[in-house]
C-alpha cells in the first residue's frame, strides 16, 4: 500500500494532538526508546519535503512500514524513498478508525471538519510491517528521517479512499485558503500542494458555511474552503463550496474587482 503525503492528513494529526493533549496519557510503553528530536511543496512532492500551511505543526509523510525496531520504523514512500521514522516516549501513536473523516471532507455535501470516529491510541508494537502509516514531525530530507511527534496507523479502506482523493484533486475537488475573489472567480492556495488554483461559480453553485447556506459574497480572503465540481474547458466550475473557517482577526476584506453574481 503506497500513499502520497497529504497536508490534510498532517493537519488532522495536529488537530488530534491538540484534542488529546489534555486527557490522554503523554507517554507510550517504556520500551519505545527515545529517538532524535524532531515550505512550500509541489504536487507529488518526494518524501516529506512538502511543507504544511500556516499554523500547522511540523511536516510529515506517509508510507508503508518495511521494518520495525524498538525506537523507529522504516517506511517506503510512494516515490520509492526509504525513510526512518524515529519515535520516543513522547510520541503519540494512534490508529485511524474506519469512520474517521479527514479535515474538510464533507458529509453529503454539508459542513466540514474532522469528524466520524476519533482515533484510538495504541502501542508502538501494534504497528507492523505492511501497515500504512502517517508521521508528523521534523523531516530531514537529507538524512531521510523524521523525528515524529505523531504516528498514525491508517485504516486500509480510508487509505484507499485518500489515494483516490489525491488522484482527483484539482479534477473533482479543491481545498485551500482563499487568496483572492474577483467577481465569480476565486483563487486559493491548495492545501495539499501549496499551488495556486482558481475555481469559478455560476448560478447553480451552492455555498455553505458551518452548515448554513451562504452566498459568494460571504467568501472572504483567509477562509479555508473546499470546492466540489468538475473541469470544463480548462476551468474548474464549482457545484458546491463549503467554507470551513472564519478569517482570522484583522484579515482584510475581499478585494473585488467586479460584483459577484447573485
Amino acid at each position: 500500500m503506497k500513499i502520497r503525503f497529504l497536508s490534510a492528513i498532517a493537519f488532522g494529526l495536529a488537530l488530534t494532538t491538540a484534542a488529546y493533549s489534555q486527557d490522554a496519557p503523554t507517554g507510550q510503553t517504556p520500551d519505545q526508546g527515545r529517538g532524535p528530536g524532531g515550505g512550500q511543496g509541489q504536487r507529488g512532492g518526494r518524501g516529506g519535503g512538502m511543507g504544511m500551511g500556516a499554523g500547522m505543526m511540523g511536516r510529515g509523510l506517509t508510507g508503508t512500514v518495511t521494518a520495525v525496531a524498538a525506537d523507529h520504523y522504516t517506511v517506503k514512500t510512494d516515490t520509492g524513498d526509504i525513510y526512518t521514522i524515529h519515535f520516543s516516549a513522547n510520541t503519540r501513536i494512534m490508529k485511524q478508525m474506519a469512520g474517521m473523516r479527514e479535515p474538510g471532507e464533507s458529509r453529503q455535501g454539508m459542513g466540514a471538519g474532522a469528524g466520524g470516529n476519533p482515533p484510538q491510541q495504541i502501542k508502538a508494537t501494534d504497528i507492523m510491517v505492511g501497515d500504512a502509516i502517517a508521521a508528523m514531525g521534523e523531516v530531514d530530507a537529507t538524512a531521510k528521517s523524521v523525528g515524529a511527534m505523531v504516528v498514525m496507523q491508517l485504516d486500509p479502506e480510508r487509505a484507499k479512499q485518500m489515494r483516490e482523493m489525491q488522484a482527483n484533486y484539482g479534477k473533482t475537488w479543491l481545498a485551500g485558503k482563499v487568496t483572492a475573489v474577483d467577481g465569480v472567480k476565486v483563487t486559493l492556495l491548495g492545501s495539499i500542494d501549496s499551488i495556486a488554483y482558481v475555481f469559478v461559480a455560476d448560478e447553480n453553485t451552492t455555498f455553505r458555511k458551518r452548515r448554513e447556506p451562504v452566498t459568494l459574497v460571504d467568501v472572504q480572503v483567509g477562509d479555508m474552503v473546499r470546492a466540489e465540481g468538475a473541469v470544463k474547458d480548462g476551468t474548474f466550475l464549482a457545484t458546491s463550496v463549503n467554507v470551513m473557517a472564519m478569517p482570522p482577526a484583522g484579515t482584510p476584506s475581499v478585494p473585488r474587482n467586479s460584483p459577484p453574481a447573485p
